[in-house]
């Protein structure tokens, strides 16, 4: 791997894709997969190369400080959205001459924070690109745009990173291989998120939290409201030491949901797991979490656990759209401790 990349934790396939388009790349690039998996990271590298070469150590420096001349780095207006006027703005840059490079490269970090209004006002550059100018898009997932944006881009998508490859990483930055270990189960192949956690000593307490709450759920509403509660006042200390202290406000709340977000699905896929293996165990199946007490597994009977497991992923996708996280986490915590 070249000094473009170098650094980076795990995508082998995707870097080697993207190194072999540097000299002729489309005119579009879409970026997708889960949260803290270096979708961001792997595009502003690429940013770089676009505009200076492999071995153009300026370029690299400058892109990944967002101040090389060409290149445009696109964030929400506020907290929340990217808004119709920034996509103007865009329309407006990309039919000027690039100032050093070949090229001008705009790259969207947030790409699924814009508004429909926005696409709308991007697509006709889309559709009629200069032939100097590249569009690098990163979002979760192809549905976060309308089909018009999303059809004239191509689609990079980025899978987690084997456990084994964070572990290395994380070693090779210092961290004891037993710590490196707990970092890995808990990020659930985020590398974004490992570099985030690895000095914290909370990270592993995190996992511990998240596998007893099946000897903690009752059906009780009042005890799920509490439980989901306790739940999120033991993630802000991780949520708060991962965000750069020097940040702008509006740039440091995004972190901050994007952090917590990455941390409350890495919980409830843990929490999952500790049912799934509930149900293989009692069903003469492999287990995923060795260390949990064998007893405690079947305390629940294989139909409730595979039910559980099943709800527990439904909760990912509900607190992935946006919805109240404490509300979901309270109703799964009740639906969790009814029946056995």
């Amino acid at each position: 791997m070249n000094s473009l990349f170098e650094g980076v934790i795990g995508h082998a396939s995707v870097i080697a894709l993207l190194e072999s388009e540097l000299e002729h790349p489309a005119q579009a690039y879409l970026f997708t997969g889960a949260e803290s998996i270096g979708k961001a990271t792997i595009a502003k590298r690429f940013a770089a190369g676009l505009l200076g070469g492999v071995g153009d150590d300026r370029a690299l420096r400058l892109s990944l400080a967002g101040t090389h001349p060409d290149l445009l780095v696109l964030e929400p207006e506020g907290a929340t959205s990217l808004g119709v006027e920034q996509a103007r703005e865009v329309v407006t840059r990309a039919s000027m001459t690039p100032i050093e490079s070949s090229r001008t490269v705009f790259l969207v970090p947030d790409a699924g924070s814009m508004t429909e209004q926005a696409a709308n006002a991007l697509l006709k550059t889309l559709e009629e690109p200069l032939a100097s100018v590249v569009f690098l898009l990163v979002a979760e997932s192809e549905e976060d745009f309308p089909p018009t944006v999303a059809s004239r881009c191509r689609t990079i998508h980025m899978g987690r990173v084997p456990s084994d490859e964070i572990v290395s990483a994380l070693e090779e930055r210092g961290l004891d291989p037993r710590e490196a270990e707990g970092v890995a189960i808990v990020v659930g192949g985020r590398p974004g998120l490992a570099l985030s956690l690895m000095s914290q000593p909370e990270v592993a307490r995190f996992r511990e939290l998240w596998l007893e709450i099946p000897d903690q759920v009752t059906p009780h509403p009042g005890d799920g409201q509490r439980l989901a509660s306790v739940v999120l006042e033991e993630l802000q200390p991780l949520v708060e030491r991962s965000i750069p202290q020097d940040l702008p406000r509006e740039k440091a709340q995004r972190a901050r949901r994007r952090v917590e977000m990455s941390l409350l699905v890495s919980g409830l896929e843990i929490l999952a797991s500790w049912y799934s293996d509930s149900a293989s165990l009692q069903l003469g199946g492999p287990i995923r979490n060795t260390d949990v007490e064998l007893a405690a597994f079947t305390d629940v009977s294989p139909r409730k656990a595979v039910t559980s497991a099943e709800e527990v992923l439904d909760a990912v996708v509900d607190i992935q759209s946006n919805l109240r996280r404490e509300l979901v986490l309270a109703n799964l915590f009740s639906s969790l401790g009814s029946g056995t």
